[in-house]
């Protein structure tokens, strides 16, 4: 016996969320029809506004509400002098945290991977360069992580970045070799942007 079709509908929804395996799904599935009718409605409201309101920056492409700047690069205090490139949006909360950065952003989504077709047409690197002409920051900081991908996606974006005149740094010391940013500590990333690097 197994369970209904509509409970077999919520553990395959479940299982499209990174890192959930089938008895994950299973136990997720299990609490959201047991959880109390607030709960689900509290959950259910949560998901709808993130669908309706929520969309990529313009400029940087980090989490936006409308289609408007996002509050980090519409927020005038910040250096927009200096540029941050980040893999993804969880990479930017993770420098964000460490309170040692106040500069722009630029979300690639995602890193080179030419073994698995994931090519320069497939990150955001003509909205880079677009930006780049258009508000010419004095410094880049490549702040991508130190695997094979990290590394291809430095050298792409290397001599595209130089062309602009602009000085191109790299993360430091701090990093674990063959790592990325979102598993390193505040503290480790906080001296790696310190520490940083001409490239």
């Amino acid at each position: 016996m197994d369970y209904p079709p509509k409970v077999q509908d919520l553990i395959t929804a479940f299982r499209l969320l990174p890192t959930v395996g089938p008895r994950s799904a299973e136990r997720f599935a299990q609490w959201f029809v047991e959880a109390p009718l607030e709960t689900k409605q509290q959950l259910e409201a949560a998901l709808r506004q993130v669908r309706e309101t929520i969309t990529p920056c313009p400029d940087c492409g980090f989490y936006s509400e409308g289609q408007r700047l996002c509050h980090i690069c519409s927020d005038p205090t910040r250096d927009a002098s200096v540029w941050c490139i980040v893999q993804d949006a969880a990479e930017l909360i993770k420098i964000e945290r460490s309170g040692t950065y106040r500069g722009l952003y630029h979300i690639l989504g995602g890193l080179l991977d030419p073994l698995e077709g994931i090519e320069p047409e497939h990150l955001a690197v003509e909205s880079l360069l677009m930006r780049l002409k258009k508000m010419q920051p004095k410094e880049v900081i490549l702040a991508l992580g130190t695997d094979v991908e990290s590394e291809t996606t430095v050298l792409y974006l290397t001599p595209l970045l130089k062309q602009y005149a602009i000085k191109v740094t790299r993360l430091a010391f701090g990093l674990p070799a063959g790592g990325g940013i979102a598993y390193v500590d505040s503290v480790t990333l906080g001296y790696a942007l310190s520490g940083r690097r001409e490239i």
